[in-house]
């Protein structure tokens, strides 16, 4: 079985560890991320601020901004500690930051590396909340 997830895990491309080996979520490619979100019952994640989700972000995204005061606590009242959160910000530096809080509050996260920069190179789609 251990053989099978890891199996699962590359083929995602999820990253899992970092160099000292101290997170506790796993860092997933643009194609991983796009495959993860297509489950209904993972919960798509934006911490960037509202006025850079309102610019651009991924469909059906829940805006928490991780820079704000209570943001763990607004994460845990609005998200399912039971289902995977698939967490993403600019570069993926902050929505790291947020993935590694998340876990330690019980969900299982996964970070986008390079963030929606590295979302729109690789030409996926967004929405904008601005007419």
């Amino acid at each position: 079985m251990k053989k099978f997830f890891s199996f699962i895990m590359v083929l995602l491309g999820i990253h899992a560890g970092t160099a000292c080996g101290q997170q506790h979520f796993d860092n997933v490619d643009v194609k991983g991320f796009a495959e993860l979100i297509q489950n209904p019952d993972v919960q798509l994640l934006d911490v960037r601020t509202a006025e850079e989700y309102a610019e651009a972000h991924l469909d059906k995204a829940i805006n928490i901004d991780v820079k704000k005061q209570g943001f763990i606590d607004q994460a845990v009242e609005r998200l399912d500690t039971n289902k995977v959160v698939a967490v993403y910000c600019r570069s993926g530096r902050r929505s790291a930051n947020a993935a590694e809080m998340l876990a330690e509050k019980g969900f299982k996260a996964f970070n986008l590396e390079g963030g929606i920069i590295a979302w729109k190179n690789e030409q996926m789609p967004v929405v904008s909340s601005i007419p």
